[in-house]
């Protein structure tokens, strides 16, 4: 009974609250949980109604979409998913997506079509990750690769948006993610110089 009761306290232990009601587990920084992902976009946020926002598309990453722009869904009721507030109307992301494949019992009503679950075909953010990054020009930040559990803005170096996107094609290794994480800030910028400064002088 008692090693019974250890677990139970062990599975409780490992259970990590998120936002609201909703617990999950951390399923990893944004290199891991990006490829079990169904779209992964980098894109600029055109509006948020209720909890959801439409994010106008710049470039994919992974998966495939015909539409310019993609709806997604966020936080409401005990959904683990980030609240809109923190996609403001103009920010740019990069966003590892979940497709909406089927209808939830109470999920979407028309009463109130901007608060619901989310409809089928349109996509929703986690929270129980780094499933979305922030993207600067070229630039990318946030829980990339190795990054402390629920941190959303650790401390790293930003990376090139080229980077991420050759590591989701296995054209580079989370390794080496991780390093261009952790490259001193100084050195990088004075590499980009140089290759500015050299392509200019030809």
């Amino acid at each position: 009974m008692r090693i019974v009761g250890l677990l139970y306290l062990t599975f409780l232990l490992g259970i990590t609250r998120a936002y609201g009601d909703c617990e999950c587990l951390w399923q990893g920084s944004f290199a891991d949980v990006a490829k079990n992902t169904d779209l992964v976009v980098a894109g600029k946020v055109e509006s948020v109604k209720g909890n959801s926002l439409d994010l106008a598309l710049q470039r994919t990453l992974e998966g495939e979409t015909d539409h310019p722009s993609v709806r997604v869904w966020l936080k409401t009721d005990d959904y683990c998913r980030p609240e809109a507030e923190l996609f403001p109307e103009g920010s740019e992301w990069v966003m590892a997506l979940s497709q909406i494949h089927e209808e939830v019992e109470g999920g979407f009503n028309p009463f109130t079509p901007n608060v619901s679950y989310g409809r089928v075909g349109d996509y929703y953010l986690s929270s129980c990750g780094g499933y979305w990054l922030g993207l600067n020009g070229e630039w990318v930040t946030g829980n990339l690769v190795e990054a402390p559990r629920w941190a959303r803005d650790p401390e790293m170096t930003p990376v090139l948006l080229d980077l991420l996107d050759d590591y989701l094609n296995g054209n580079l290794s989370a390794q080496a993610l991780l390093d261009a994480s952790r490259a001193d800030p100084v050195a990088r910028d004075l590499m980009l110089d140089t290759k500015a400064f050299l392509r200019d002088s030809e």
